[in-house]
């Protein structure tokens, strides 16, 4: 039996798509340009994560916009500006944490709209371009350093920034490092190595740093890995881009089961958020689209809501 095609399928459905009226139609930015060569995109949607009122937060890379969208899937502007956010996650102070491919890690009040350099460069160097990120459960702040990194370079970078300030670059040699998050049990962090078209599993010392990476699991496809999201007994779900499929693997590299997306295969990110944490919504980036499936373990809670 090849890979997968034994395990239960989960049918995903709409929750909610992005109105016509926000859609940037003819506009090519120089994100368009270099990632989606040139074509007319409307939108391309990353960084799913849930407030404590239960709304959904989305950002826009190509221009430069983060959205709200209610739990009945109403959409609002919070704000607007000259950059590339992709990866998001909400502080418990209540300041959205952004991962800017152009400018490094940014905040944005989201009552204001108003946004702010947080973390532009390390040792007056500037990232290559930071890709997503996720606090744990004391404070610190992980993040990767993508840029255009692959397996013809693969120098992309993992670091953390404690919640105490110091700042420390984890691994320098990822084949383009995207989604990251750690195990329910704190003892491991994940890592989506896109062009690797794999997960990386680092267990982490006493000291905070990383030892013995290895492989967690090989995909294959067209793509690879993107946005990760842990549950609580334990299992990985990643977010398979331009397959589409979301896989969920328990703690041993198993597939437990399958999420087939309903409005494309570009599936970027995911985030647990609904009632009891059991809906997985999963971002479609091409069509705008937000999807969910009901799957059968609550997600872990987030920084932001504990």
């Amino acid at each position: 039996m090849m890979f997968g095609l034994d395990v239960p399928v989960i049918k995903s459905e709409v929750f909610s798509r992005m109105p016509d009226h926000f859609r940037k139609r003819g506009v090519v930015t120089p994100w368009v340009e270099a990632n989606s060569g040139g074509a007319d995109i409307d939108s391309f949607l990353e960084g799913p994560s849930f407030d404590r009122a239960g709304n959904l937060y989305v950002t826009d890379i190509p221009f430069g916009r983060v959205f709200r969208i209610s739990p009945a899937g109403e959409w609002t502007l919070v704000t607007e500006y000259d950059g590339e956010p992709n990866g998001l996650k909400i502080h418990q102070d209540g300041r959205i944490f952004i991962t800017d491919y152009r400018h490094g890690i940014m905040v944005l009040d989201a009552a204001s709209g108003n946004i702010e350099p947080f973390l532009a460069r390390r040792h007056s160097e500037s990232f290559k371009g930071v890709n997503d990120l996720f606090f744990a459960d004391n404070g610190d702040l992980y993040f990767t350093d993508q840029g255009q990194t692959g397996l013809h370079d693969p120098s992309g970078r993992v670091y953390r920034l404690a919640a105490g300030g110091k700042l420390d670059c984890l691994i320098n040699t990822v084949p383009s490092p995207n989604g990251l998050v750690m195990s329910a049990d704190g003892k491991a962090l994940f890592i989506a190595v896109t062009r690797g078209n794999c997960i990386w599993r680092g267990p982490l010392m006493s000291d905070g740093s990383l030892t013995k990476v290895g492989v967690f699991f090989q995909l294959y496809g067209p793509s690879g890995p993107d946005g990760l999201a842990m549950d609580v007994e334990g299992n990985l779900a990643v977010a398979h881009a331009r397959s589409g499929n979301v896989w969920l693997f328990d703690k041993k590299g198993v597939p437990l089961l399958r999420v087939e997306t309903c409005a494309g295969d570009i599936n970027t990110n995911i985030a647990y958020g609904g009632a009891g944490r059991r809906d997985l919504y999963i971002t479609e980036s091409a069509s705008g689209t937000v999807m969910r499936a009901r799957l059968p373990v609550a997600g872990c809670r987030m920084f932001a809501h504990q």
